[in-house]
């Protein structure tokens, strides 16, 4: 057998600008790569036609044309990873498996398995930072402890930047360094039991007039006024140092968006239990209601709150939701609703195609007032306000709604009346004063 090094794509798919892929044909063996669809995630998943299972396979059916223009092709194993690169080493000599770090706490478990595996049979475990531009404790306080508060983490962030520059790990020539490989078809989602769909369209945008309109026009859910970068950011299709790149150029506060990204990440390295628990334990004092058939009005966007109820309908359908009503729809369902912010997490974590456990725990925990960096919690958003100042002419909401259908729908609740229960309930579970 031919000895060779292993990359393993994860959250990083595509072939420029890519760390550890880049080293690994920096090397002199030629590298076989490889994507596990991991039956750890999969099998948890209730839905066979999950829209980011649809998303993966198409970027990499993408990188499985290009790897055969170089002669080669990406190797697909639908398994638990251990039990893959069993098989993968079974199949080939391997000196070294090459791949890009992940910061969740599955994650970390699963490369400290793999590591501990491959090592015991001689095989080099090579990870790199690629999916941040500062990982872990690059960005700390004077004093070595993490930020718990963006606003110095970002002001820090920044000066490292510019103490550092923006590295870059584009390949050049280095086609020929793929293992050669006879033309194949990698499998379809059918054969893993799963359903390809068509999944939400808007490719994202990076010219300048978005850029330049971003900070005008962000908050406005009617207007096509955002980039609709989540998901090639979350999977990796597009690369971190390029989107700073061209933030620096032309909008600040697009690159505080993707300074919050790297802050959260920092957060979940760092205090993991925020996973199951509030960043602030007081908070797990609140008395929710969690009443199910409020949820369950809530997730079918039949409230009859018709901006919250809009997005929604908007995510069910598309598996996005604009940013601007994800403050609001998760806002309404923990204060006014009184619903344990985590059942809003799950939800969402189930149907948004960007879904990252660090960004959608960190935001759902700033918008029920327990993050580390959240709104006060006597700081409630009111839906109709939000709806007058942001969507005026009712657009977004007519987009997603029926009038003659919707109107037959009694709202869930008052509004100021859910607003002051919230306030009661929060005063009396963390001890505050309401301001």
């Amino acid at each position: 057998m031919q000895k060779v090094n292993v990359f393993w794509f994860r959250r990083d798919l595509r072939l420029i600008d890519n760390h550890g892929l880049s080293a690994a044909l920096s090397d002199e063996l030629p590298v076989l790569p490889i994507f596990i669809f991991d039956r750890n995630i999969l099998d948890t998943l209730e839905d066979r036609k999950d829209r980011r299972l649809s998303y993966i396979y198409r970027a990499l059916h993408d990188m499985h044309l290009n790897l055969q223009k170089a002669g080669s092709g990406l190797r697909i194993y639908y398994d638990k990873p251990e039990d893959a690169f069993t098989q993968i080493l079974q199949q080939n000599e391997i000196h070294a498996v090459y791949c890009n770090h992940d910061y969740e706490p599955y994650a970390i478990q699963r490369d400290l398995a793999i590591e501990r595996m491959l090592r015991s049979r001689g095989v080099l475990f090579k990870t790199f930072k690629d999916q941040v531009i500062f990982e872990r404790s690059e960005v700390v306080k004077p004093d070595g402890q993490p930020y718990t508060v963006f606003t110095p983490y970002a002001r820090s962030w920044k000066k490292k930047l510019a103490e550092t520059g923006i590295p870059s790990y584009r390949v050049q020539n280095k086609t020929s360094n793929y293992l050669p490989c006879s033309p194949h078809e990698i499998p379809q989602l059918q054969e893993f039991g799963f359903e390809s769909i068509e999944i939400y369209s808007a490719e994202y945008r990076l010219d300048g007039n978005i850029l330049h309109a971003y900070e005008s026009l962000r908050n406005y859910p009617h207007v096509n006024g955002t980039t609709h970068i989540s998901t090639a950011l979350r999977f990796g299709t597009v690369s971190i140092r390029s989107l700073v790149h061209n933030a620096q150029q032309e909008s600040e506060t697009w690159l505080n968006e993707l300074i919050w990204r790297e802050f959260f990440m920092m957060i979940l390295y760092h205090f993991p239990r925020v996973v199951h628990s509030s960043f602030k334990p007081k908070y797990d004092r609140i008395q929710w209601l969690n009443r199910p058939e409020d949820f369950e009005r809530w997730c079918k966007g039949e409230t009859g709150i018709p901006l919250v109820d809009a997005g929604m309908r908007e995510l069910n359908e598309t598996g996005f939701m604009h940013n601007r009503v994800r403050m609001v729809t998760a806002s309404f369902l923990c204060k006014h609703l009184l619903t344990d912010w985590r059942q809003g997490e799950a939800y969402f974590a189930k149907k948004l195609i960007d879904f990252e456990l660090s960004s959608n725990n960190g935001n759902w925990q700033w918008a029920a007032g327990c993050g580390c960096d959240a709104a006060p919690y006597f700081r409630i958003f009111n839906p109709v306000e939000q709806a007058r100042k942001f969507d005026p002419e009712s657009l977004y909401i007519r987009k997603w709604i029926e009038p003659a259908k919707y109107t037959t729908i009694t709202p869930i609740i008052d509004l100021n009346f859910g607003r002051q229960r919230a306030l009661e309930v929060y005063r009396r579970a963390v001890g505050e004063d309401v301001m």
